[in-house]
């Protein structure tokens, strides 16, 4: 599986920003799917994930209510909502694909996309 994400930008508080994720080839939907973020200085965090069908999602405590992620399985596709952006949101966002929702150890991974928010 080949990972492709893209719309992070730079955004002011309180905003919002659409994250996106393209995935390569016919077995996407047999993987669960996660957004991860790593900040300067930071461990990566894993702060939402999604199971092969939808049926089941993540969120990390920071980013509860304010985040949603989605998949478009006929789209090879998944996203993350993100509303009422915060600067400590501010990082370098991930998506990954593994067999098992919620791994401890995503098998694929995309290029970051960086993501600021601005005071």
């Amino acid at each position: 599986v080949q990972l492709q994400a893209s719309g992070g930008g730079l955004v002011q508080a309180g905003g919002s920003l659409r994250l996106s994720c393209a995935a390569s080839g016919r077995t996407f939907s047999s993987y669960g799917m996660g957004w991860f973020r790593q900040a300067p200085g930071k461990e990566h965090e894993l702060v939402a994930a999604i199971n092969w069908s939808g049926s089941s999602t993540y969120y990390a405590d920071s980013v509860k209510g304010r985040f949603t992620i989605s998949r478009d399985n006929g789209r090879n596709t998944v996203t993350l909502q993100m509303n009422s952006l915060k600067p400590e949101d501010t990082a370098v966002y991930y998506c990954a694909a593994d067999r098992i929702f919620r791994s401890t150890e995503y098998d694929y991974w995309g290029q970051g996309t960086q993501v600021t928010v601005s005071s």
